[in-house]
């Protein structure tokens, strides 16, 4: 074999190395982003319809949530939303739908507290994917439910629904920091 051919030999290799190495670190990051946000990654492809553009966006959301400082909650603080979530359980008992108003009012409330902005619906859904991908399926269909409660068109199978995914959401965000680290360890 002469030089040249050699030197065909060696930058064909490399360009198949780079090929697959591209390939390859694509598949990983596609499985990264499909374990850390389970179902969202699916429904973020739907939405945008576009898997490359639904990746940067989820990476664009955790990179958001990174500079929030999202801080826990006190013990008194916790301590307090779990007593006015008791107060808003009781509550639906007879008030169905002023209770998930409540419930709605309450999980923005704790979220600003911990410094999640919380002005756009859509916007606080993304950021919850991010810290709480297997809840915010569940956020959303409550809020739904919620939207349909204003409207009063939503039933009370419904509401007892809507309740049940916010209550999912609540105790997420009342979680202390070492159980999110606990629970993060044994993922």
């Amino acid at each position: 074999m002469d030089t040249s051919t050699i030197v065909i030999v060696i930058v064909v290799v490399v360009v198949i190395g780079i090929i697959l190495g591209l390939i390859f670190s694509r598949r990983k990051k596609t499985e990264q982003l499909q374990n850390k946000f389970g179902t969202e990654y699916d429904h973020t492809v739907d939405q945008i319809g576009d898997e490359k553009k639904a990746q940067k966006e989820l990476e664009d959301r955790q990179k958001h949530v990174e500079s929030l400082k999202i801080r826990p909650l006190s013990v008194v603080e916790r301590e307090r939303y779990l007593a006015d979530w008791a107060a808003v359980q009781s509550k639906f008992v007879d008030q169905p739908g002023e209770a998930i108003v409540d419930a709605d009012h309450m999980i923005m409330e704790v979220m600003q507290l911990r410094n999640y902005p919380v002005s756009d619906f859509d916007q606080r859904a993304a950021d919850i994917s991010v810290k709480y991908p297997k809840v915010v399926s569940n956020y959303r269909a409550a809020r739904a439910i919620s939207i349909k409660n204003i409207d009063k068109t939503a039933d009370t199978e419904e509401l007892r629904t809507a309740m049940i995914h916010y209550r999912s959401l609540f105790d997420e965000l009342l979680k202390s920091e070492a159980t999110i680290k606990e629970e993060e360890k044994l993922r």
